[in-house]
């Protein structure tokens, strides 16, 4: 069987370690970087949350489609390299939208590299009022550093330009503070300080970024209380450009990409049930997470150290696209080789219709169903924002890779006592552990207090990511009648998980902007303990009959009568 290079499973198994590991590097370039650079382009939260929340509808319910044509009509490895050179090409596509203000994006190339700006929101109720910083000693605290506009170029970001006698050198001490203070409607909980200028030019812009200080609401215009107030009005051309852009190059740029996973496992799953050997298949997921544990950390350091090289204006984030496209292009190599089965294997088409009936009759999948859903759209929540926030207390992508690949390293530490854990909890058991470790992450994201305080809580992913998702996928396995297994385990991490991740990013976007990042934190926090405890209340008083999974049982059987003979 091994002359054939069809059935060569060492090798087949060899090559689909190699590209998992380098799919792993190649989706860590970006994944989770990719909310940081929608900031550096100038997209407040909601319209971050509206890109993401695109994103992962699509990924939902695009890949499970585009996974059927290619199976039906044997185009598996068209499809692969297809993804591949596309998702390279499109991912480019967003190194050349525009920002929304050239002098906003962040940059250490130009001898300011120990400053960061601090812009105003995009939507700002009533009235703002610049004052100086003197005459809020007493209504507001100090704010935090990271809030210090030590830019040179702040002024310009709300739309205010340096008279022609300016000195570029002038010293921040020398100069009084200012900060912007609402006072229709809006409240602000620490201020903003900005560097002051002696005389200002008006200019119409479009205010991009949201502080993590400023709760506001919608958009009027901006006054300046020197001598004599001057009227700015927002213009929203730049934005509504930008956002366009972005959106559209992230909407076609993940329809090319969403595909690609479940391709590849559908057809090395198919690949080694021919041989009997899908046994196999289980340990591949590590692979994965080692290419992206490594991939998360290689980008931060890449980030620090070329961005000059590559662009000396603009934001940093280009080199996250750049490295994407460069691992992407070692993907296309060894997606040649990868193994896809030549031979015709018919599946029932109606396995989706059958995993959903089957879903609908089980009290007990259903309550999964929701929990998962609901794991989705808390996981969005920090997914989209935790690198905002780690942001605003001064760290730097090396520590914000640090935290990704802390976390994906506990998962695969944690994986040889798997079965231990589940024997000692329980599935159900397991399930609630990782709910509650998840909660309390989203508890201690809310209450972070500097640059580094996010690394500790990351251990508790091992639970929160892995140790969850083998409860669900052992639950599952026990629920599913014959033949059901990868259907309902694709339907759970797809359809539920997706959804829960787009309606999270939808609705999280809106709530940081009304309100702030911690509150969306710690209201995910009392959701998530509050389905906890009906899940438990609920899972105790459905009836635990035991379906018979006859897969394992004619494997039980065979390995009885070959130790008999």
């Amino acid at each position: 069987m091994s002359a054939n290079p069809q059935w060569d499973i060492s090798r087949a198994l060899g090559v689909a370690r190699l590209f998992h590991l380098v799919c792993g590097v190649r989706d860590a370039c970006v994944t989770p970087f990719l909310t940081l650079y929608l900031r550096q382009l100038g997209l407040a939260a909601p319209w971050v949350g509206i890109s993401m929340g695109s994103k992962h509808l699509i990924a939902a319910f695009w890949a499970p489609f585009c996974a059927f044509l290619a199976q039906r009509y044997q185009k598996r490895r068209v499809l692969l390299i297809g993804s591949l050179l596309g998702s390279m090409g499109a991912s480019l596509l967003m190194v050349l939208v525009p920002p929304l203000d050239k002098d906003l994006a962040y940059s250490s190339c130009n001898g300011s590299s120990n400053m960061t700006t601090t812009v105003v929101p995009l939507e700002i109720p009533g009235t703002v009022n610049i004052t100086s910083t003197q005459e809020l000693a007493s209504n507001h605290p100090a704010g935090p550093p990271s809030l210090l506009a030590e830019s040179t170029g702040i002024l310009e970001a709300f739309g205010f330009r340096k008279g022609p006698n300016e000195s570029e050198q002038e010293s921040f001490s020398d100069l009084p503070n200012y900060s912007v203070d609402s006072v229709e409607g809006a409240r602000t909980t620490s201020p903003v300080l900005l560097h002051h200028m002696t005389s200002f030019e008006m200019v119409n812009t479009a205010l991009p970024l949201l502080p993590e200080s400023t709760e506001l609401g919608h958009p009027t215009n901006l006054s300046v209380v020197k001598g004599k107030a001057r009227t700015l009005d927002l213009s929203l051309e730049g934005l509504r450009w930008t956002f366009l852009l972005s959106l559209g190059s992230m909407v076609f740029w993940e329809l090319l990409t969403a595909p690609l996973e479940q391709v590849a496992a559908d057809s090395l799953y198919e690949y080694l049930d021919f041989v009997d050997a899908t046994d196999r298949y289980q340990s591949l997921w590590v692979w994965r997470l080692l290419g992206m544990s490594a991939g998360a950390c290689g980008i931060g350091v890449l980030v620090g150290q070329l961005d000059c090289f590559l662009m000396s204006s603009g934001p940093r984030g280009v080199v996250y696209f750049y490295g994407y496209s460069l691992v992407s292009t070692l993907a296309l190599l060894v997606s040649i080789a990868f193994p896809v089965p030549i031979c015709r294997w018919r599946e029932p088409s109606h396995n989706t219709v059958k995993a959903l009936s089957l879903i609908g009759g089980d009290p007990r999948l259903i309550l999964l169903a929701f929990t998962v859903f609901l794991v989705g759209a808390s996981a969005s929540t920090v997914q989209n924002f935790l690198f905002w926030h780690m942001k605003d207390h001064g760290s730097s992508e090396v520590v914000m890779g640090f935290s990704v690949t802390l976390s994906l390293l506990g998962e695969i530490l944690l994986h040889p006592f798997r079965v231990e854990l589940l024997r000692k909890l329980s599935r159900v058991g397991t399930v609630g552990l990782g709910l509650g470790c998840l909660a309390g992450q989203l508890l201690y994201y809310s209450f972070l207090w500097s640059w580094w305080s996010v690394l500790p809580v990351q251990v508790l992913s091992a639970f929160s990511s892995g140790a969850l998702w083998w409860a669900v996928g052992a639950s599952l396995e026990d629920l599913a009648t014959p033949g059901m297994e990868r259907s309902l385990s694709a339907m759970f991490r797809g359809y539920f998980y997706g959804s829960g991740s787009s309606l999270g990013s939808f609705l999280g976007g809106f709530v940081v902007v009304y309100s702030s990042l911690a509150v969306l934190y710690q209201g995910c926090c009392v959701v998530l303990l509050l389905w906890l405890a009906l899940f438990l209340t609920i899972q105790a008083r459905v009836p635990q009959e035991q379906k018979i999974n006859y897969s394992k049982l004619l494997t039980m059987e065979a390995s009885d009568t070959s130790d008999s003979e």
